[in-house]
Protein backbone atom coordinates (compact mmCIF):
# COMPACT_ATOMS: atom_id res chain seq x y z
CA UNK A 1 0.00 0.00 0.00
CA UNK A 2 3.15 2.51 -0.12
CA UNK A 3 2.58 3.43 -4.11
CA UNK A 4 2.17 6.63 -4.35
CA UNK A 5 0.36 6.15 -7.51
CA UNK A 6 -3.00 4.88 -4.88
CA UNK A 7 -3.13 7.62 -2.53
CA UNK A 8 -4.09 9.85 -6.04
CA UNK A 9 -7.92 9.78 -6.30
CA UNK A 10 -10.40 12.11 -7.72
CA UNK A 11 -13.28 12.04 -5.27
CA UNK A 12 -16.44 14.61 -6.47
CA UNK A 13 -18.81 15.76 -3.43
CA UNK A 14 -22.56 15.79 -4.23
CA UNK A 15 -25.49 16.26 -2.30
CA UNK A 16 -28.45 15.22 -3.43
CA UNK A 17 -31.96 17.01 -1.83
CA UNK A 18 -34.81 14.04 -0.61
CA UNK A 19 -38.05 13.98 -0.73
CA UNK A 20 -38.39 10.56 0.77
CA UNK A 21 -36.06 11.73 3.34
CA UNK A 22 -37.03 15.21 3.57
CA UNK A 23 -33.76 15.94 4.27
CA UNK A 24 -30.36 16.13 1.67
CA UNK A 25 -28.15 13.72 2.03
CA UNK A 26 -24.26 14.15 0.49
CA UNK A 27 -22.52 11.35 -1.41
CA UNK A 28 -18.99 11.03 -2.38
CA UNK A 29 -18.20 9.48 -5.86
CA UNK A 30 -15.03 8.38 -6.49
CA UNK A 31 -13.66 8.13 -10.51
CA UNK A 32 -11.06 5.64 -11.43
CA UNK A 33 -7.83 6.52 -12.61
CA UNK A 34 -8.47 7.18 -16.32
CA UNK A 35 -11.90 8.14 -15.99
CA UNK A 36 -13.64 9.11 -19.57
CA UNK A 37 -16.85 10.24 -19.58
CA UNK A 38 -17.67 8.78 -23.19
CA UNK A 39 -17.21 5.00 -21.17
CA UNK A 40 -19.57 3.17 -19.33
CA UNK A 41 -18.56 2.13 -15.52
CA UNK A 42 -19.81 -0.28 -12.98
CA UNK A 43 -20.19 0.96 -9.47
CA UNK A 44 -20.23 0.56 -6.09
CA UNK A 45 -22.62 2.00 -4.04
CA UNK A 46 -21.81 2.09 0.12
CA UNK A 47 -24.13 2.26 3.09
CA UNK A 48 -21.58 4.51 5.77
CA UNK A 49 -19.89 6.03 2.75
CA UNK A 50 -17.95 7.87 4.75
CA UNK A 51 -16.48 5.19 6.80
CA UNK A 52 -15.69 3.03 3.81
CA UNK A 53 -13.67 5.94 2.20
CA UNK A 54 -12.03 6.42 6.12
CA UNK A 55 -11.82 3.26 7.08
CA UNK A 56 -12.63 0.89 5.08
CA UNK A 57 -9.94 2.69 2.36
CA UNK A 58 -11.75 1.74 -0.37
CA UNK A 59 -10.15 4.59 -2.65
CA UNK A 60 -6.97 3.27 -1.80
CA UNK A 61 -7.68 -0.34 -2.61
CA UNK A 62 -9.65 0.39 -5.97
CA UNK A 63 -6.37 2.65 -7.36
CA UNK A 64 -4.41 -1.07 -6.34
CA UNK A 65 -7.01 -3.04 -8.07
CA UNK A 66 -7.15 -1.16 -11.22
CA UNK A 67 -3.64 -0.04 -11.52
CA UNK A 68 -1.70 -3.50 -10.53
CA UNK A 69 -4.19 -5.92 -10.56
CA UNK A 70 -6.30 -6.27 -13.50
CA UNK A 71 -9.65 -4.96 -12.36
CA UNK A 72 -11.50 -3.03 -14.87
CA UNK A 73 -12.19 0.57 -13.82
CA UNK A 74 -15.20 1.40 -11.67
CA UNK A 75 -16.57 4.29 -9.74
CA UNK A 76 -17.67 4.41 -6.00
CA UNK A 77 -20.53 6.04 -4.74
CA UNK A 78 -20.06 6.55 -0.88
CA UNK A 79 -23.25 7.58 0.96
CA UNK A 80 -23.49 9.63 4.30
CA UNK A 81 -25.19 8.47 7.11
CA UNK A 82 -27.45 10.09 9.22
CA UNK A 83 -25.44 8.61 12.55
CA UNK A 84 -28.84 9.64 14.78
CA UNK A 85 -31.33 7.93 12.55
CA UNK A 86 -28.54 5.23 11.37
CA UNK A 87 -30.86 2.60 13.00
CA UNK A 88 -33.98 3.34 12.04
CA UNK A 89 -33.21 3.86 8.29
CA UNK A 90 -31.13 0.91 8.01
CA UNK A 91 -33.01 -1.71 10.52
CA UNK A 92 -35.63 -3.45 8.81
CA UNK A 93 -37.79 -2.98 11.98
CA UNK A 94 -36.77 1.57 11.86
CA UNK A 95 -39.55 3.50 11.19
CA UNK A 96 -37.50 5.12 8.33
CA UNK A 97 -36.23 1.80 6.54
CA UNK A 98 -38.82 1.68 4.00
CA UNK A 99 -38.19 5.47 3.19
CA UNK A 100 -34.56 5.02 3.16
CA UNK A 101 -35.17 2.00 0.44
CA UNK A 102 -37.29 4.45 -1.43
CA UNK A 103 -34.39 7.08 -1.26
CA UNK A 104 -31.84 4.43 -2.41
CA UNK A 105 -33.66 3.13 -5.38
CA UNK A 106 -35.85 5.46 -6.61
CA UNK A 107 -34.05 9.19 -5.98
CA UNK A 108 -30.43 7.99 -5.20
CA UNK A 109 -29.70 5.51 -8.86
CA UNK A 110 -31.06 7.80 -10.99
CA UNK A 111 -29.68 10.59 -9.71
CA UNK A 112 -26.00 9.60 -9.57
CA UNK A 113 -26.27 7.60 -12.92
CA UNK A 114 -27.77 10.90 -14.92
CA UNK A 115 -24.67 12.66 -13.55
CA UNK A 116 -22.29 9.96 -14.36
CA UNK A 117 -21.77 7.26 -16.85
CA UNK A 118 -22.61 4.19 -15.19
CA UNK A 119 -23.94 0.44 -17.00
CA UNK A 120 -27.47 -0.09 -16.55
CA UNK A 121 -27.24 -3.51 -15.94
CA UNK A 122 -28.00 -4.97 -12.38
CA UNK A 123 -25.16 -7.16 -12.57
CA UNK A 124 -22.91 -3.99 -12.87
CA UNK A 125 -24.63 -2.41 -9.59
CA UNK A 126 -23.04 -3.44 -6.37
CA UNK A 127 -24.39 -2.60 -3.16
CA UNK A 128 -22.19 -3.21 0.32
CA UNK A 129 -22.40 -2.49 3.83
CA UNK A 130 -21.15 -3.44 7.21
CA UNK A 131 -23.21 -4.51 9.78
CA UNK A 132 -26.87 -2.98 9.34
CA UNK A 133 -25.54 -1.35 6.62
CA UNK A 134 -24.79 -5.04 5.11
CA UNK A 135 -28.49 -5.69 6.11
CA UNK A 136 -30.20 -2.73 4.18
CA UNK A 137 -27.96 -3.58 1.10
CA UNK A 138 -29.76 -6.88 1.32
CA UNK A 139 -33.02 -6.31 1.81
CA UNK A 140 -32.57 -3.46 -1.25
CA UNK A 141 -31.11 -6.58 -3.68
CA UNK A 142 -34.11 -8.52 -2.83
CA UNK A 143 -36.92 -5.59 -2.82
CA UNK A 144 -35.33 -4.09 -6.46
CA UNK A 145 -33.73 -6.98 -8.25
CA UNK A 146 -34.18 -4.81 -11.39
CA UNK A 147 -31.39 -2.42 -9.98
CA UNK A 148 -28.98 -5.08 -7.81
CA UNK A 149 -28.06 -8.73 -8.33
CA UNK A 150 -24.73 -8.59 -6.29
CA UNK A 151 -24.40 -7.32 -2.86
CA UNK A 152 -21.22 -7.03 -0.15
CA UNK A 153 -21.72 -7.88 3.38
CA UNK A 154 -18.87 -7.27 5.94
CA UNK A 155 -20.57 -8.63 8.99
CA UNK A 156 -24.24 -8.36 8.13
CA UNK A 157 -26.68 -8.04 10.48
CA UNK A 158 -29.07 -11.18 9.43
CA UNK A 159 -31.18 -10.93 12.21
CA UNK A 160 -34.92 -12.99 12.17
CA UNK A 161 -36.62 -10.49 9.67
CA UNK A 162 -34.30 -10.59 7.58
CA UNK A 163 -34.30 -14.56 7.43
CA UNK A 164 -38.12 -14.00 7.15
CA UNK A 165 -37.15 -11.47 4.38
CA UNK A 166 -35.23 -14.33 2.61
CA UNK A 167 -37.72 -16.98 3.13
CA UNK A 168 -40.44 -15.22 1.65
CA UNK A 169 -38.25 -15.49 -1.98
CA UNK A 170 -38.21 -19.10 -3.92
CA UNK A 171 -35.14 -18.70 -6.30
CA UNK A 172 -32.04 -16.34 -5.41
CA UNK A 173 -30.33 -17.77 -8.09
CA UNK A 174 -29.95 -14.56 -9.49
CA UNK A 175 -28.28 -12.74 -6.48
CA UNK A 176 -24.53 -12.93 -6.04
CA UNK A 177 -23.34 -12.15 -2.31
CA UNK A 178 -19.96 -11.72 -0.73
CA UNK A 179 -20.98 -12.81 3.26
CA UNK A 180 -17.72 -12.30 5.22
CA UNK A 181 -18.20 -12.49 9.19
CA UNK A 182 -16.05 -12.78 12.29
CA UNK A 183 -15.64 -16.04 14.00
CA UNK A 184 -14.95 -13.42 17.36
CA UNK A 185 -18.50 -11.92 16.72
CA UNK A 186 -20.43 -14.25 18.63
CA UNK A 187 -21.51 -11.67 21.50
CA UNK A 188 -21.32 -7.78 19.64
CA UNK A 189 -22.92 -5.19 21.76
CA UNK A 190 -24.93 -2.36 20.00
CA UNK A 191 -27.58 0.44 20.89
CA UNK A 192 -30.23 -2.57 20.66
CA UNK A 193 -28.76 -5.23 22.59
CA UNK A 194 -25.85 -7.89 22.32
CA UNK A 195 -26.30 -10.53 19.49
CA UNK A 196 -24.67 -13.28 18.06
CA UNK A 197 -23.74 -12.44 14.41
CA UNK A 198 -21.73 -15.55 13.71
CA UNK A 199 -24.68 -17.75 14.25
CA UNK A 200 -27.22 -14.99 12.35
CA UNK A 201 -24.82 -15.54 9.21
CA UNK A 202 -24.60 -19.53 9.62
CA UNK A 203 -28.73 -18.92 9.42
CA UNK A 204 -29.21 -16.96 6.39
CA UNK A 205 -25.93 -18.61 4.88
CA UNK A 206 -28.50 -21.85 5.07
CA UNK A 207 -31.18 -20.08 3.44
CA UNK A 208 -29.54 -18.38 1.00
CA UNK A 209 -28.01 -21.49 -0.26
CA UNK A 210 -31.17 -23.29 -0.11
CA UNK A 211 -32.74 -20.82 -2.81
CA UNK A 212 -29.55 -21.20 -5.15
CA UNK A 213 -27.93 -17.98 -4.50
CA UNK A 214 -24.42 -17.23 -5.97
CA UNK A 215 -22.46 -17.04 -2.17
CA UNK A 216 -19.00 -16.34 -1.75
CA UNK A 217 -19.24 -16.59 2.32
CA UNK A 218 -16.00 -16.56 4.39
CA UNK A 219 -15.94 -17.13 8.40
CA UNK A 220 -12.18 -15.59 9.69
CA UNK A 221 -10.88 -14.86 12.81
CA UNK A 222 -12.20 -11.41 13.45
CA UNK A 223 -14.00 -8.88 15.53
CA UNK A 224 -17.47 -6.73 14.73
CA UNK A 225 -14.61 -3.64 13.76
CA UNK A 226 -13.73 -1.73 10.48
CA UNK A 227 -10.12 -3.24 11.84
CA UNK A 228 -11.41 -6.33 10.36
CA UNK A 229 -13.34 -5.62 7.46
CA UNK A 230 -10.57 -2.93 5.78
CA UNK A 231 -8.10 -6.24 4.60
CA UNK A 232 -11.03 -8.27 3.36
CA UNK A 233 -12.65 -5.24 1.73
CA UNK A 234 -10.41 -5.86 -1.97
CA UNK A 235 -11.09 -9.71 -1.59
CA UNK A 236 -15.20 -9.13 -1.44
CA UNK A 237 -14.74 -6.46 -4.04
CA UNK A 238 -12.84 -8.27 -6.65
CA UNK A 239 -15.04 -11.73 -6.24
CA UNK A 240 -18.33 -9.24 -7.65
CA UNK A 241 -16.43 -6.99 -9.81
CA UNK A 242 -14.97 -9.66 -11.85
CA UNK A 243 -17.80 -12.23 -12.41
Amino acid sequence: MQDPRYYKRTIEKITLSSTALDKERKVRVYLPPGYNELLNYPIVYCQDGEQFYQFGRIATHANRMILDEGVEPFLIAGVAVDVMKRTSEYAPEGERFAAYKHFFAEELIPYVERKYPIQSDPKQRIVAGDSLGGTVSLHLALDYPHLFHKVLSLSGAFFPSTQERIRSIDDLSWLQLYMLIGLDEQEVKTERGTFDFLEANRTARALLEERRTVLHYEEKPGKHLWGFWQDQLPIGLKLLLQQ
